[in-house]
């Protein structure tokens, strides 16, 4: 398996294409995944984040990365493998980034089982106080919702945001340390308070 930094146009192709929230995510670095046979499998990418994710760990931005997207067509040998290249190749593009942080999706059924795997680190249970509007067969963040015309969005199907599971992938010994204070035991099922 080889990964090579990816064009944008293969990243808006497999993040449509190949990932259920179907969009494009802002990002600073992604990565083409090509199969022993060198078929192009799909992107993984790395952003900033919304917000400032890495304040509670002491982290300024640039210090860390969101993996925003795992956009993959399945035809790849292995993720966790595709996965951890991945975390190789970002010591190489970004050598200033401490840790990684990702998020498994409870709405999704996502455990965070390709981070178990790959031994990131459990840290929370996000509960979502949010909500979701289903719009055009799918479910669209309140964000997203809040571009349609008021009278459309008040007759759409609401529900309450699952929430999300958050891990994180410590990239050196400080911060190693530091999450083996603060982590904890895998979640088991999608539905774990």
């Amino acid at each position: 398996m080889i990964l090579k930094k990816a064009s944008h146009k293969a990243i808006k192709y497999a993040c449509l294409k190949f990932h259920y929230a179907k969009t494009v995510p802002f990002m600073r670095v992604g990565f083409s995944v090509f199969n022993k046979r060198g078929e192009w499998c799909g992107v993984i990418t790395y952003g900033g984040g919304a917000g400032p994710l890495g304040k509670p760990y002491g982290l300024n931005n640039g210090q860390y990365l969101e993996l925003t997207r795992m956009a993959l067509n399945g035809k790849q040998e292995s993720t966790s493998k595709a996965m951890a290249i991945s975390i190789k190749l970002i010591r190489k593009y970004a050598p200033t980034v401490q840790m990684l942080i990702s998020y498994a999706d409870k709405a999704q059924g996502h455990l965070g089982i390709i981070y178990q795997a790959t031994n990131w680190k459990y840290v929370e249970n996000i509960k979502s106080s949010g909500e979701e509007y289903f719009y055009k067969g799918k479910w669209l963040h309140a964000r997203s919702a809040s571009n349609l015309d008021k009278n459309l969005k008040n007759s759409l199907k609401k529900r309450k945001k699952s929430g999300k599971f958050k891990y994180l992938y410590p990239l050196n010994n400080k911060m190693i340390e530091h999450c083996k204070k603060i982590s904890l035991d895998y979640p088991k099922n999608a539905i774990e308070v």
